[in-house]
């Protein structure tokens, strides 16, 4: 949390090496990012960042989304700054097989009103209107479940969407043969990199960074808060799924190649030596990249 993040660069700030501060490195993944700065909590918060930054050998940023929240509420930084976005490893990218009784679509997150559940079952029940019967499960725990059952309930939809509780990722990628990431808010979500990277075709919004790990297919996305767009575009999944898969296959490219493990290491050993003198490190030897990168501060 945004408290970590403030503990570890005070901490370093106090520690000597050679008589000089330990190099301290910083990324902001939310936390004191989500405040407004027109609050109380977001003025301390926002000061204590400012503050934060002498401390500050660079900020490694996970997503140019992130920099822009960063720059608009806290300001530019006074100390270096860069991209390096989060990356999956090797596994991740093994594909996952849907199992026999798989249904059309997947969610899988915290279940709160941020991630677009009830956007999703609205979609689900305008398709069904259409004469279109999606089958949906519903992975995941949270403060909101209940709200959704209900939901689900009184919208008519409770023998096409079942809450199957929370589990890991890819058991759950093999419940559904598409996935749907209704957010209204997110900053670079892993999920969305996990099931690109699995091969599975994706409905997603153009909240945060989501249409950095898109790039070339953004287009495909749709604007959050909008249940008769998302319906669309998942319509369009399960219409066509020969090039819903294919779509999936060039999305699973791109993230092989701009956000994998290595790819994130070589850019986190890389600032590591540019900012903080590490040389040595960022000469490990590279086929040891996915487990070598140092602890970072993180919010």
């Amino acid at each position: 949390g945004a408290k970590g993040g403030a503990y570890a660069r005070i901490s370093a700030a106090s520690l000597k090496k050679d008589g000089k501060p330990l190099p301290t490195f910083y990324t902001p993944h939310g936390g004191a990012l989500h405040y407004d700065p027109k609050t109380l909590q977001g003025r301390i918060f926002f000061g204590f960042e400012r503050m934060a930054q002498k401390w500050t050998r660079a900020i490694l940023f996970e997503s140019h989304y992130g920099f822009g929240v960063y720059r608009r509420k806290i300001g530019e930084p006074t100390c270096p700054a860069t991209v390096i976005h989060n990356g999956v490893g090797r596994a991740d990218f093994v594909p996952v097989v849907p199992s026999g009784d798989a249904v059309d679509l997947l969610f899988i997150g915290e279940l709160r009103q941020l991630k677009g559940v009830s956007d999703l079952l609205a979609a689900l029940a305008i398709l069904r209107d259409r004469g279109q019967r999606v089958a949906a499960v519903l992975v995941g725990s949270g403060p909101d479940e209940e709200v959704f059952k209900a939901e689900a309930q009184s919208l008519g939809l409770s023998e096409r969407v079942r809450f199957a509780g929370a589990m890991p990722a890819r058991e759950a990628f093999a419940l559904a043969r598409a996935i749907a990431v209704p957010s209204r808010n997110e900053s670079l979500p892993y999920v969305v990199l996990e099931a690109a990277a699995a091969g599975l075709p994706m409905v997603a919004t153009t909240v945060g960074g989501i249409p950095e790990i898109f790039a070339g297919e953004a287009h495909r996305l749709v604007p959050p808060s909008d249940p008769g767009r998302l319906a669309d575009a998942i319509a369009r999944l399960v219409d066509a799924p020969d090039r819903a898969r294919a779509e999936a296959a060039i999305l699973q490219e791109t993230v092989r190649t701009r956000f994998s493990v290595s790819v994130m290491t070589d850019g986190v050993l890389k600032a590591y030596a540019e900012y903080g003198g590490l040389a040595g490190i960022a000469a490990a030897d590279s086929r040891n990249r996915e487990s070598a990168i140092p602890s970072v501060a993180e919010i």
